[in-house]
């Protein structure tokens, strides 16, 4: 397969700045050629996937031939007192510790719980 045509030509400095902001990316006005230039080799790549014949083709919900298994959503016998301890990171008997999953795990931001 031949290389995609850049379309850098067609992409001003101001649209890079844009997308970077949309992107919620930082880009510094060094970069703004190499993102420029990068960014127009990915516009000319979706441009060439545009021109695929895909007529007969059906449509992919997802790449692989993976489905999901769902089960019924049925009680069932939890862990024992003992397994949950000895999984736990931190046990202060009978309660357990776990790293924070909300607001970055670094003790700050909202989440669950109070201090």
């Amino acid at each position: 397969m031949d290389e995609p045509a850049s379309r850098a030509g067609e992409l001003s400095e101001a649209d890079v700045r844009r997308v970077a902001r949309l992107s919620r990316l930082s880009v510094s006005e060094d970069e703004i050629e190499g993102v420029r230039t990068r960014l127009g080799a990915v516009l000319g790549y979706v441009e060439r996937l545009g021109e695929l014949d895909l007529e007969g083709e059906e449509p992919m919900a997802h790449a692989g031939d993976e489905v999901n298994r769902l089960r019924g959503d049925e009680p069932s016998e939890g862990l024992s007192n003992k397994t949950l301890m000895d999984m736990a990171p931190e046990v202060l008997a009978p309660f357990v510790r776990v790293p924070k999953v909300l607001g970055g795990g670094d003790g700050g931001g909202t989440g669950g719980g109070g201090s």
